[in-house]
């Protein structure tokens, strides 16, 4: 049993998104012993880039799941021209709309009802209901990403959001009516605030990231897979932020599969907002000495000219003084793989070298 994760290269600029086509089982074998998985589709662009690549690479029209993590334009424009030009069996696919009981009272506005509220969310998310829309026009499955929903192989696992934090997090989406979330806000700022450029100078094993970062509502209703294949745990996290992937370290604690991780996606294209190092001590392990390896692979999707916002470098580093072998695409595309065929053409990438001095805005 093998796999291939591919990277596909998203933000030809600055602005960085998300779209991972992936396979397992035997990759020597017919189609049949084979699952295809769709991770986000990137820019409206992305999506004629991934139907593409599953047929040239993966030599099939059918997908088998197609997963849209969180609505965001960086992840689920890409995914129309999958559904229309593939054949897709199942999307799984949040419907916050439907997880709109007892909504109304938590706005100050007392003319809203739960019914206003639930089409202010498919106004507000119009992508994504209109891609539920085409999947029931198509037939195709539908199925909400929440814990514990596996793939008909047991392979592949949701290990977040729950639905009680999904739906605790639905009244902050961005465009929710007179109740603006302290997280959301506080993003903002720091995105705003982030222009001024400083230099760093950082010692191996020192996190020079913290406790402290916040994301908005939206990257942390982020759906968060696991593949566990031949012993292997992969780990993708989409945008989800600090609170999203501590609900999943729990999942993968208490996990009985003994399963040792081999990979795991950096969330939010390597934003210092998204991870911190309890988090990242729970999913990876502590700082380890330099030049030990743990044998895991971890890769941040990164615009073209991402930097220095896309990946931090801080966010690097910490990755890497745990034994990690981190990499960003920098808009090109990788290709993580174990027991799989030989792709002519595609050669190894080196690691993230560990950046004792660099420049990031602060």
């Amino acid at each position: 049993m093998g796999y291939e994760i591919d990277f596909m290269g998203v933000g030809e600029e600055s602005k960085s998104g998300d779209a991972i086509a992936l396979r397992f089982g035997n990759l020597y074998g017919s189609r049949e012993e084979q699952t295809v998985v769709i991770i986000d589709g990137g820019f409206k662009s992305t999506g004629a880039e991934l139907v593409n690549h599953i047929r040239s690479h993966y030599g099939t029209d059918v997908v088998d799941i197609l997963i849209n993590t969180h609505p965001d334009q960086d992840h689920i424009n890409g995914l129309e021209t999958v559904m229309n030009e593939l054949v897709v069996k199942e999307l799984w696919i949040h419907k916050p709309w439907d997880h709109n009981q007892g909504l109304a009272s938590k706005f100050k506005d007392g003319r809203m009802t739960d019914n206003s509220v639930s089409e202010r969310l498919k106004q507000n998310l119009e992508k994504a209901w209109f891609l539920v829309k085409l999947a029931e026009s198509k037939g195709i499955v539908i199925r909400e990403p929440f814990t514990n929903l596996v793939d008909s192989t047991h392979s592949l696992k949701v290990l977040g959001p729950s639905v009680e934090y999904y739906e605790s997090l639905v009244p902050d989406f961005d465009g929710m009516p007179k109740r603006v979330s302290a997280v959301d806000s506080l993003e903002n700022l720091f995105e705003k605030a982030s222009s001024a450029i400083k230099r760093f100078f950082a010692t191996w094993g020192d996190d020079q990231i913290g406790d402290e970062g916040v994301t908005s509502a939206r990257n942390n209703s982020s759906v968060i897979t696991q593949l566990v294949i031949d012993g292997r745990r992969l780990l993708f996290t989409g945008d989800a932020g600090i609170g999203g992937l501590s609900l999943a370290a729990d999942q993968v604690e208490c996990c009985s599969s003994s399963a040792e991780l081999r990979f795991i996606q950096i969330p939010h294209h390597g934003s210092k907002r998204n991870i911190g190092k309890t988090v990242l001590n729970r999913l990876v392990g502590e700082p380890v000495d330099e030049g030990i390896s743990r044998g895991i692979t971890a890769i941040a999707s990164t615009a073209k000219a991402g930097e220095p916002k896309h990946p931090r470098k801080a966010v690097m580093n910490a990755f890497t003084h745990r034994g990690v072998n981190a990499i960003a695409t920098r808009g090109g595309n990788i290709c993580h793989h174990h027991d799989a065929p030989v792709r002519d053409g595609w050669n190894s990438l080196n690691p993230e070298p560990y950046h004792y001095e660099y420049d990031e805005a602060v």
